[in-house]
């Protein structure tokens, strides 16, 4: 399964005979490219090439006198295969916006709907436009409201241009946005499982709380959050529970508990410690929420908070043991 989408780097001197022997004729002879227009001008002294595959992929070249960029959600040319690879924001300002320019251009081209969330457009733009993933994860937005029960694409995909308007996790485009995944089909449930965590990013930055993703701790795994104040500094791990009707539970009471306690024995007890569980209930319809809602079940974690938030905002739960964090402004709390 090919990654989200980086840029190959090349540090020589590419002539435009040279892109034309090295780049488009082994690509035009594998799968139809040809070279085309690109749709932006780069700026600087940068030159630009955009090459359109007859299946539907994209890559986009740009050179200087001295090095090239490449990027693309095809095969690479063989004359590209050793060079290095670096994220968004380790290449020069010029070629990371022009590139962008460009795929949110055939991004919106192809999926118009989300030329109305620019934000959300940006971030995802890596497995939005990625080899193997661009069609799956789209489709995740617009045929399964990202994961939210009986709501519709255009209220779900509101919520996380909400959060993603803020900046809060542009730092952290790269590793947040490949929670989505790159893969060729809809795997709603870990794609959900992903989202929670933008879901608690969200709920977090609304309690005030700055957020840093993938927190590394001694045992050698990762917890998904750091919140941070003046007077805080806390680390979160968060789950996210099937919906009883896609688990063999007994219920959403069950299917609570049991989500809870792999997590529980699994990283945090390895972790020894510390650690507020957040059990994202986000999933569940209002009759599985509504039956955890009035029994409050204990998650064999403190401190713990378990909650479910709709995509117009409100947000319910409520908290086991002494949870660090005042996330009343985020969360109606029920205790």
């Amino acid at each position: 399964m090919a990654r989200p989408l980086r840029f190959r780097y090349s540090p020589a001197s590419w002539s435009e005979e040279r892109v034309r022997h090295e780049i488009l004729q082994p690509l035009r002879s594998n799968i139809g490219a040809r070279a085309v227009a690109p749709r932006f001008d780069i700026g600087a002294d940068w030159e630009t090439h955009r090459f359109e595959m007859q299946n539907g992929d994209v890559a986009l070249f740009a050179r200087n006198g001295e090095e090239a960029y490449w990027m693309g959600n095809t095969e690479t040319p063989s004359s590209l295969w050793k060079t290095d690879k670096f994220g968004w924001r380790k290449v020069p300002y010029h070629v990371s916006r022009w590139t962008q320019r460009e795929l949110l251009s055939t991004l919106h081209e192809e999926d118009p709907w989300l030329a109305d969330y620019p934000h959300l457009s940006w971030f995802f733009l890596p497995v939005f436009m990625s080899k193997d993933g661009r069609e799956s994860t789209r489709a995740f937005f617009r045929e399964h409201a990202a994961g939210f029960p009986d709501a519709g694409r255009r209220e779900t995909t509101e919520f996380f241009e909400e959060l993603l308007r803020t900046g809060v996790l542009d730092e952290y485009r790269h590793v947040m946005s490949g929670k989505l995944g790159t893969s060729d089909h809809v795997d709603r449930v870990r794609m959900s499982a992903a989202m929670a965590e933008f879901i608690a990013a969200k709920i977090l930055t609304d309690a005030g709380y700055a957020v840093e993703p993938e927190i590394e701790v001694t045992t050698g795994h990762s917890l998904d959050f750091r919140a941070e104040d003046e007077q805080t500094n806390v680390l979160v791990e968060v789950t996210r529970p099937q919906p009883p009707i896609n688990r063999a539970a007994a219920g959403p009471v069950a299917a609570v508990r049991d989500t809870a306690e792999t997590k529980t024995n699994g990283q945090l007890a390895e972790h020894g410690g510390g650690a507020v569980l957040f059990v994202d209930c986000s999933s569940f319809r209002d009759d599985a929420w509504n039956a955890v809602r009035a029994e409050q079940p204990d998650v064999r974690h403190r401190p713990a908070v378990v909650y479910r938030v709709r995509p117009d905002g409100r947000a319910e739960g409520y908290t086991k043991g002494r949870v660090p964090l005042d996330l009343a402004g985020a969360i109606d709390l029920l205790n």
